[in-house]
This record gives C-alpha cells, structure tokens and sequence, in this order.
C-alpha cells in the first residue's frame, strides 16, 4: 500500500470513527481547546534549530501549525 493511499484510509478511519462518536454523544479531544494552557515543549524547526513554547510565544500567545507536506 502506497503512502497516499495509508493517508487516505488513516482519514477515513478517524473520519468513522469521529463520526460514530458524535452519534453517540461523545466527543473526540483533537487538541488543548483555544484559551487552554498546553506544557512547555521543546521540538526542532524546520531548519533544525531547537524552539520552545516560551521561545515562540507572542504578546498575544502563539499558534501551531503542523503541516505534513508529501514533499519531505
């Protein structure tokens, strides 16, 4: 099976499975809510350098975006 194609049956699989969830009245957590406090993390950049949470936050707070390109 080509990657593509484990993409797409990995989508739809959470995709059932999110949606048997939301008939049944339970929810499914993707993600610390907008507002929630998350622990301080370390992880390296695109460009290999090390960043923090307290090394990328902003006066107003900071927003990530994991992005998997079939590029890399």
């Amino acid at each position: 099976m080509t990657d593509q194609l484990r993409t797409i049956a990995r989508y739809l699989a959470f995709s059932l499975t999110a949606a048997l969830a939301a008939a049944h009245g339970q929810s499914i957590k993707t993600g610390p809510a907008v507002g929630e406090k998350i622990p301080d993390f370390s992880a390296q950049d695109q460009s290999g350098h090390e960043q923090t949470l307290k090394s990328i936050m902003g006066p107003k707070g900071a927003m990530l975006v994991f992005f998997r390109s079939a590029d890399w």
